[in-house]
């Protein structure tokens, strides 16, 4: 009986499930504190604001691990050809993509985006979700092709592969199965952790980009509430500047958790989850030894 329990307790005690408990922790002990002080718009505003966010950050995940998957085997099965021309002709569209830098691929899908809805093509708030989602996607999804490739490499080198080969085992499954789920899985789990909060920290950085006027076409009005979006509106401006009464009014910091309690909740949450997410990743790196 006390071995079960040392296991139970040695489960829950690796950094990476602690890290995921604790923001959960923090995220419900900060929604009954919301509950309780913050004016009804505001928290419903919030509640939809971390509902986007987080839906949008998993669907982010979903797409990097279809088109990372799905490119990587097509590298794969590409390089073995004789004809080397629709390899070279992948890799350099790949490479195409890596050039454009991040923050203006993602601001054009944005763009992309606002003429479809002034349009009237695309009214659905999820599906507005899904091609935001999608743009973060085509930008984080070469990591994890490149996480594919290396594993793949790695065991072709072995005489694991060629073992298996020899047995009448088909490639294709030898890939799939023994090298990429079997033997990699931990690998690319860890990478899909940490696209999540790449994911979130990109629209939050987008939000801003938009928010400050960059962008002439764009404006937050046009996209469904986020926590980035939420952090840019003038009220959460206003509450985050308030920190700075502390430098000539130590006392007033307990106003923060009541009268500006709006933007110390959405600062709050994205800080604290991009910690959690970036502590999670490492958690799962020491328990696999990545």
């Amino acid at each position: 009986m006390n071995g079960q329990r040392s296991q139970r307790l040695a489960f829950w005690a690796q950094e990476d499930r602690l890290w995921a408990i604790f923001w959960i922790t923090g995220v419900v002990a900060l929604w009954l504190w919301d509950l309780a002080f913050l004016n009804r718009p505001a928290f419903t505003l919030l509640q939809t604001a971390l509902f986007n966010t987080l839906v949008g950050g998993i669907m982010v995940v979903v797409f990097t691990i279809v088109l990372g998957w799905s490119v990587a085997l097509a590298l794969t099965t590409l390089e073995q050809r004789s004809n080397p021309l629709p390899f070279l002709s992948l890799t350099f569209l790949l490479n195409l993509i890596r050039s454009v830098p991040q923050m203006v691929g993602i601001l054009f899908g944005y763009v992309i985006l606002t003429f479809f809805i002034e349009r009237e093509a695309l009214q659905n708030t999820f599906w507005q979700i899904v091609w935001m989602s999608f743009t973060v996607s085509l930008f984080t999804f070469l990591e994890l092709v490149d996480v594919i490739r290396e594993r793949i490499a790695f065991y072709r080198r072995s005489d694991f592969f060629n073992a298996m080969l020899c047995s009448g085992i088909s490639e294709q499954r030898i890939i799939n199965v023994d090298i990429l789920w079997k033997n990699s899985r931990a690998h690319i789990l860890q990478k899909l952790v940490a696209t999540f909060g790449m994911a979130v920290f990109l629209q939050c950085s987008v939000d801003f980009i938009i928010s400050v006027g960059l962008s002439t076409d764009v404006s937050l009005s046009n996209f469904p509430a986020t926590l980035g979006g939420l952090l840019a509106t003038l009220d959460s401006k206003q509450d985050i500047l308030a920190i700075s009464m502390l430098f000539t009014d130590a006392g007033y910091i307990g106003n923060l958790f009541f009268r500006h309690l709006q933007g110390m909740s959405v600062a709050f949450l994205i800080i604290f989850t991009l910690i959690c997410v970036f502590r999670t990743s490492n958690g799962l790196v020491k328990r696999y030894k990545l």
